[in-house]
């Protein structure tokens, strides 16, 4: 039998270790990168389901954006909605009043909840967010839409993230938005229907720009703070535990797994 020398036989084997890294990847998780670019190729990202279970069962879908609303905490535990960059509008809208949510079975909070509370009516899905057009813009002023939220809160750095978020948008060629509180036990309430008042705000951003999805996820303490966005980074898997609440589920098993434990900011732009 021919035998192999020793440097011939070291030779073949640094050719096969070569072809082999050459021709099967491992990512992070140590999955088949090949295989996530197959399931990538698979979604139509144009019809993703990007809507989050419901720990209700109370889903409510408006014309350009959904909630999933919690009777017990008198507002949504999640707000869904795509944010495209052709949104981007400057249209001065006179806003409307506050008014129950006819599509809530159960009824939304009063908006009188709020009269001398001490706290804003805070838009969950911005109306900011929803200028393109008159009746996006009002559907946002549902009080299923709103949680109370302390002014400085709600005009300091929470307002600072739903402006970074518009300008993600405009710069990402469009997002899916998914925001709420953190709708624990035993919170402070306020009005004759008991609105529950987080201690913390939650929101997450998708970006599936060229076919490359990718996570951000924040989670902001109530109140004011002039610290930088990415301090509130967190893993979509940390708001899951938090919540109950699935919020990719619809993504193959692989890829949800892989993003959602990622609580890297580096790769958004926080310039």
């Amino acid at each position: 039998m021919y035998k192999l020398s020793f440097v011939s036989t070291l030779i073949l084997i640094l050719f096969l270790s070569v072809s082999c890294r050459d021709n099967y990847v491992l990512n992070d998780a140590g999955s088949d990168a090949s295989t996530d670019r197959t399931e990538l190729t698979k979604i139509n990202w144009n019809e993703f389901d990007f809507y989050p279970t419901s720990t209700t069962g109370q889903v409510i879908r408006h014309n350009f954006y959904a909630l999933s609303y919690h009777e017990e905490h008198e507002q949504a535990e999640w707000v869904a909605y795509e944010l495209k960059s052709s949104y981007s509008s400057k249209y001065d809208y006179k806003r409307p009043y506050f008014i129950e949510d006819p599509k809530v079975k159960t009824g939304s909070a009063d908006w009188r909840n709020y009269k001398n509370s001490g706290y804003d009516k805070g838009h969950l899905c911005p109306a900011g967010d929803m200028k393109f057009s008159k009746q996006a813009y009002n559907e946002t002023f549902y009080t299923s839409n709103i949680s109370p939220q302390k002014a400085d809160f709600n005009a300091g750095v929470w307002n600072r993230l739903e402006q970074k978020v518009r300008y993600w948008a405009d710069k990402y060629d469009g997002l899916y938005v998914i925001t709420g509180g953190i709708l624990d036990a035993n919170l402070k309430t306020i009005g004759e229907e008991d609105v529950s008042v987080p201690d913390y705000f939650y929101k997450i951003l998708f970006d599936v720009s060229n076919d490359k999805p990718r996570i951000i996820a924040f989670l902001v303490p109530h109140k004011n703070s002039d610290r930088p966005l990415y301090e509130f980074v967190v893993s979509v898997d940390e708001l899951e535990e938090l919540t109950g609440i699935d919020f990719f589920h619809h993504l193959p098993n692989e890829i949800e797994n892989q993003i959602e434990k990622n609580a890297d900011y580096k790769s958004w732009s926080f310039n």
